[in-house]
């Protein structure tokens, strides 16, 4: 097994333990790269954050264990409809594009980003309309005018030249996770218990489709009360019925100056705030990372991107599948296969193992606020968590893992917004703390923004 938890449990400041597996699993996820290791360490380094927390508040500490093949299942979804099925993943034009000189990648899930792309390239009906129009083009030509349209895209690059890459020599030298304290902002008390270690907190989100969703949805099934904030306009339907479990969803328009008031009431009273906008963007709203501490002193403020907090990507658009371009991954795929085209990961995993070290990074800042009255910030981003995948090495093809059963999942029947759901069983065992969700998953802008 790659060890994969050693450096996260050193990011996150966690002791470093192993964590036991309920019963040893043969397998994993295929792919040249450990990912069903990442998956197991990142949702286990979040579990032991959950632990220390309830050793430091009750001195009495909980045992920790990860199910590898649950915990690969949940890196996919774990959702279970009954009778509906929730909507495509993908846009039909978005994936991967051959160029003159090699292999573009186009993200068109949301309606403005596809726009840009066609403003680059003409309307497309199709993925084979699409194709003629890229075909046309040299990779870095067309990944730049495409993004100075507003839009999304990736050349597809070696590992080799991404670390020679401005953007990959600045995100290489980050930390995994960037953390810093502040100073006192509060005296708050711990309401939870060991059951339902957050309870009383609330959890400002605005963060959307994966990896910040993952983190917020985390919290929330250990009892912390979870507000999603999203724009008027903004749908992401493929993701939702995964991602808003445990959560009440609402809208603001953070340009309108009564939805600025209600924005910064909510943000008064926040515990926790989750962004994953660009780097620059809560910023040029007026929410400096020093007047969001002025607003709500105390807060623990944890923030996404996707290429990094250095370099000329800084502001970039980005998703995992990006980066996954960007990075080397998909190319070291392709080489794995020996096939034609790229070959990402067979999961998002870079998003689902970076959300739960987002929930990580805002537990242990908890304790830490506890322990001293200290808010804390902690910045990571898709682009670092793909070099700690990428430089824990290649590794063999191992067998499959046991196929998916009824067995898998959960009794409780959810009742989401779009009809009846089952949910995989917890891939995590925190002794004495069940991860157990209060709210069915809900549509965007379902709730008032209140607390």
């Amino acid at each position: 097994m790659t060890d994969l938890l050693t450096p996260i449990q050193a990011a996150l400041a966690l002791p470093h333990a192993p964590l036991p597996q309920p019963q040893p699993q043969a397998g994993a996820l295929p792919s040249t790269f450990a990912v069903t290791d990442l998956a197991a360490a990142s949702i286990g380094a979040a579990g032991q954050a959950v632990a220390q927390l309830i050793e430091q508040q009750t001195g009495r500490l909980p045992s920790v264990s990860v199910d590898r093949r649950l915990a690969s299942l949940w890196f996919s979804s774990s959702i279970r409809p009954v009778g509906w099925q929730v909507p495509p993943l993908w846009d039909p034009v978005a994936g991967d594009y051959a160029s003159v000189d090699g292999w573009i990648r186009l993200h068109t899930n949301a309606p403005h980003h596809r726009a840009a792309a066609e403003r680059v390239l003409g309307p497309a009906a199709d993925r084979a309309a699409m194709a003629s129009r890229v075909a046309t083009w040299k990779a870095a030509e067309l990944e730049q005018a495409v993004v100075d349209a507003g839009g999304c895209a990736a050349q597809m690059r070696s590992w080799q030249a991404w670390q020679q890459h401005p953007q990959g020599l600045a995100v290489n030298a980050e930390a995994l996770i960037q953390r810093l304290v502040f100073e006192p902002g509060t005296d708050k008390p711990w309401l939870g218990s060991a059951a339902r270690p957050l309870a009383g907190i609330k959890v400002l989100d605005l963060t959307r489709v994966l990896a910040g969703p993952v983190a917020s949805r985390f919290l929330a099934g250990l009892g912390a009360d979870v507000l999603r904030i999203d724009s008027p306009t903004w749908n992401e339907p493929g993701v939702v019925p995964e991602m808003t479990l445990g959560k009440r969803c609402a809208r603001l328009d953070l340009t309108s100056h009564d939805d600025r008031q209600v924005f910064e009431a909510l943000l008064k009273d926040a515990d926790i705030l989750f962004h994953g906008y660009r780097a620059d963007a809560l910023e040029q709203l007026g929410y400096t990372l020093g007047e969001r501490q002025h607003i709500a002193p105390g807060l623990i403020d944890v923030s996404l991107n996707a290429y990094g907090w250095s370099g000329p990507w800084r502001n970039r658009r980005g998703f995992d599948s990006l980066v996954q371009m960007s990075s080397g991954i998909a190319e070291a795929g392709m080489a794995w296969k020996q096939t034609d085209k790229p070959l990402p990961l067979p999961v998002q995993a870079l998003d689902h193992a970076t959300g739960y070290l987002m929930a990580a990074s805002a537990i242990r800042a908890l304790a830490e606020r506890l322990d001293s009255g200290r808010g804390g910030s902690a910045r990571l981003s898709l682009a670092r968590t793909a070099k700690l995948l990428v430089e824990a090495g290649q590794v063999p093809l191992q067998a499959a893992l046991r196929e998916e059963d009824i067995n898998d999942q959960g009794l409780v029947v959810e009742q989401t917004a779009w009809g009846q759901a089952h949910r995989l069983l917890a891939p995590l065992s925190i002794s004495g703390t069940p991860l157990q969700w209060d709210l069915p998953a809900v549509e965007l802008g379902s709730h008032r923004p209140q607390w």
